[in-house]
C-alpha cells in the first residue's frame, strides 16, 4: 500500500519547487510571478510531502467570498500514479469553501475534471512567436501607472469573475513587469501587462474595448519585450473571442496548445468581448 502525502500549507519560499516543476512541464513560468501570486491569497498554496520531501502541489487561491481559482495542479512524474494528486485535490478544495472554482485544465485532465463538478465554459489557445516587428507607436498608449488605479481596477473587473484589487496591485508592480495602458478621451479602453518568462515573455492580461485597441497594446507590450531582450511572446487567447486570435495571426503568432476553462457553478457576467488575452492560467 503506498504510503500518504501529508498534506499542509505551502511558503512562498516552498513554492520555488513547484515553480520549477511547473518550467519542466513547459508551462513558461514568469520569474516573478510566484511573489505576487501569493499577495492574493497566501493560504491557498498547499504541498504533499513523503518524508518531508515535497511529492505534490495545488494551489486555490481566493478572490472573494464567491470566487476562487484552481492552478499548479502538479504530482512529480516519478511518483504520479499512486493517488497522490487525489489526496492534495481534496485538501486543497475545501479552502474554497462553498465559492465557485475556476480553473484552466490541460486536454488531458479535462474529463477528471468534469467527475469533480466542473463543467466546460470555452477554450483558450496559447499563441506564440517571434516578438513582431516594430509598428508606429499608436496614439494614446501610456504607462498603465498614469491611469487612476481606481479607474484601472474597475476596468479589470468587467474582465475577470471577481473583484482582485490586491493581485492587481501587486501584478502592476512587480519588478520587471511592464503594464500599459490606452486612454482615449481622457478614459481607459484598455490595459495589459507583459512580464519576463522561463521562455517566451508572457502578455496578460491583455483587455482591451474593440480590436484596435488590442492591437495597439498588443504591439506595444511586444516593444517593451523586446526591450528587455525577449525574442519571442506568448499570449493565451480564448476562443470566444475570435477576434483575439485574428490580431495574433496577423503578427505571426501561431497556437500551440489548448486549455479549457472550466468551473463548478455559476460567475459573474464577464465581459468576454474585452478579453483578448487572459492574465494568467494559475490564477485566472
Amino acid at each position: 500500500m503506498a504510503e500518504t502525502p501529508t498534506i499542509s500549507p505551502a511558503s512562498l519560499q516552498d513554492w520555488s519547487t513547484v515553480r520549477d516543476w511547473a518550467a519542466a512541464e513547459g508551462w513558461n513560468p514568469g520569474l516573478a510571478d510566484t511573489r505576487t501570486f501569493f499577495a492574493q491569497d497566501p493560504g491557498g498554496f498547499f504541498l504533499g510531502r513523503l518524508g518531508g520531501e515535497p511529492v505534490s502541489a495545488i494551489s486555490v487561491v481566493n478572490y472573494d467570498a464567491d470566487y476562487a481559482f484552481l492552478g499548479f495542479y502538479l504530482v512529480r512524474p516519478d511518483l504520479r500514479g499512486h493517488g497522490h494528486g487525489l489526496a492534495i485535490w481534496r485538501a486543497a478544495l475545501a479552502h474554497a469553501g462553498g465559492r465557485t472554482v475556476g480553473l484552466d485544465g490541460v486536454p488531458a485532465q479535462q474529463d477528471n475534471y468534469r467527475q469533480s463538478g466542473f463543467a466546460l465554459a470555452h477554450r483558450s489557445a496559447r499563441y506564440v512567436g517571434e516578438v513582431p516587428r516594430p509598428q508606429r507607436p499608436a496614439a494614446g498608449v501610456v504607462a498603465a501607472e498614469r491611469v487612476d488605479p481606481a479607474v484601472l481596477a474597475a476596468y479589470d473587473s468587467a474582465c475577470h469573475p471577481a473583484d482582485r484589487p490586491r493581485f492587481l496591485a501587486s501584478w502592476l508592480g512587480t519588478p520587471g513587469h511592464r503594464a500599459l495602458a490606452r486612454v482615449v478621451d481622457g478614459r481607459p479602453t484598455g490595459y495589459g501587462v507583459v512580464r519576463p518568462a522561463e521562455q517566451e515573455a508572457r502578455i496578460g492580461p491583455l483587455f482591451a474595448d474593440t480590436p484596435a485597441d488590442a492591437a495597439a497594446l498588443l504591439d506595444a507590450l511586444a516593444a517593451e519585450a523586446r526591450a528587455f531582450g525577449a525574442s519571442r511572446i506568448a499570449v493565451d487567447m480564448p476562443e470566444v473571442n475570435p477576434a483575439a486570435a485574428r490580431i495574433a495571426e496577423e503578427r505571426g503568432l501561431t497556437p500551440t496548445f489548448e486549455t479549457a476553462r472550466m468551473y463548478t457553478g455559476p460567475i459573474r457576467p464577464v465581459a468576454w468581448e474585452r478579453v483578448y488575452g487572459v492574465t494568467t492560467l494559475e490564477l485566472g
